[in-house]
Order: structure tokens, then C-alpha cells, then sequence
């Protein structure tokens, strides 16, 4: 299987599900997570880690994938805190500009998932514990999380928010291609009938001559 990273502070690729299971477990809203738990999807996972994120208090980050040998197909999924790993150290732009702040502090505490023979998404691995303080935000204070956000934070999730929009819109045109070809094959298809349609009123005018021809004869 290959691995690669999702989106993030170095700006890789997001890979996400349909987004349309939910998580198999009833009521594991105030669930924690733990080896051996399962979803029925890649994306029901992801909605639960990231729930359970917020009501910990630190945001979830889309890491490393593992595709199939076989298909290509995502098979293996690794979800981690947003201040895993640790920011590459880039080239200085300018002497003047502000120093961007710290957010990657090489936190450990992720969930790994993998999916099994029955479809299945099972838990791996989980790491509960955090090199960093959590702050817990109020259920009805989600919409306030980008405010509060850092700007190192502010930029990482308008890349995820970019890249989400970017799937949706190759999603939109590929639905639209679609139906540009269902359009053109009903025009075809209409156009064939007026042709088959135009062709017996002629033959009909054919023999019409041809019989008015004979009775006059």
C-alpha cells in the first residue's frame, strides 16, 4: 500500500469519503475512541474524531493515507491533533516580516484507521494523550473556532476549506459532463427520429404520386 499526507501545514492533498455514513456505534456522540471500535466508513470516523475533538478541546487534522495495491482505494486512514509534527523550516521572505507563530509542537495523539474485509473501518491505534494545553469549546460556540484560531491555524484550514472546494467543483463538472452527454445523446436520438420521420412522409408522398399516377393512366 502507498502512504501519503493530507493537507496540512506543508499543503498536501486532502482525500475524503461521500461523507454520506454516519458512525455504526448508537450514541457514541461521548464516546472515546478505542482499539477495535468501527464505522462504517472512512468519513463516519472522521466525523467522529473530529466531534471528539472539539469536545476535548484541540482540532483534528486529516493526515496519512494508504491506498490498495489492488484498487487505489483509500484503505487506511491516519487522523491527528493540529499541532502534530513539527513546521519545515523555510527560506526567510523578508527581514521585516513578522514571524509566523509556533503551531506544530509534535503532538502524539491521533487514531488510526483501517478498512477491513467487511467494509468495516476499524481503530488501530489510539493515542489519547497531548503535549499541549486543550481548550474546550462550547458546543454552541463552534462557529467562533476560526476567530479564535491563530493565524498559522486560520491558514491551514482555509487550505483544507480550498481543497474541499476544489473536490466539490471537479464533483460538479464531472456531474455536469455527464449530463452534456445525456443531452447530446437525447438530441442525437431525436434528431435520428425526425430523419426516420421525414423519410416516411416522403415515401407516403411517393406512393400517393404513385397511385394518384395509375388511376388517371
Amino acid at each position: 500500500m502507498d502512504e501519503h499526507h493530507s493537507s496540512g501545514e506543508d499543503g498536501d492533498m486532502i482525500e475524503s469519503s461521500n461523507g454520506k455514513d454516519l458512525v455504526s456505534t448508537e450514541g457514541s456522540s461521548d464516546m472515546e475512541p478505542y482499539v477495535g471500535m468501527d464505522f462504517d466508513s472512512e468519513e463516519a470516523a472522521k466525523v467522529f474524531y473530529d466531534a471528539y475533538a472539539t469536545r476535548m478541546g484541540f482540532i483534528m487534522r486529516v493526515d496519512a493515507f494508504r491506498r490498495s495495491m489492488r484498487d487505489g482505494k483509500v484503505v487506511w486512514r491516519r487522523l491527528v491533533c493540529n499541532k502534530e509534527g513539527f513546521r519545515k523550516l523555510r527560506p526567510k521572505r523578508s527581514e521585516n516580516r513578522k514571524p509566523r507563530a509556533i503551531t506544530r509542537e509534535g503532538c502524539k495523539a491521533m487514531i488510526v484507521v483501517k478498512k477491513e474485509k467487511t467494509g468495516k473501518w476499524v481503530v488501530t491505534r489510539f493515542v489519547k494523550e497531548h503535549n499541549h494545553p486543550l481548550v474546550v469549546t462550547p458546543a454552541n460556540g463552534r462557529r467562533s473556532v476560526l476567530l479564535s484560531q491563530t493565524p498559522d491555524e486560520k491558514d491551514e484550514k482555509i487550505r483544507e476549506l480550498t481543497a474541499e472546494l476544489q473536490r466539490e467543483r471537479k464533483r460538479s463538472a464531472a456531474f455536469q459532463e455527464q449530463l452534456d452527454m445525456v443531452l447530446r445523446d437525447m438530441e442525437d436520438h431525436s434528431h435520428h427520429l425526425s430523419r426516420n420521420i421525414d423519410d416516411m412522409v416522403q415515401s407516403v408522398r411517393e406512393i400517393e404520386s404513385k397511385r394518384l399516377a395509375l388511376s388517371h393512366s
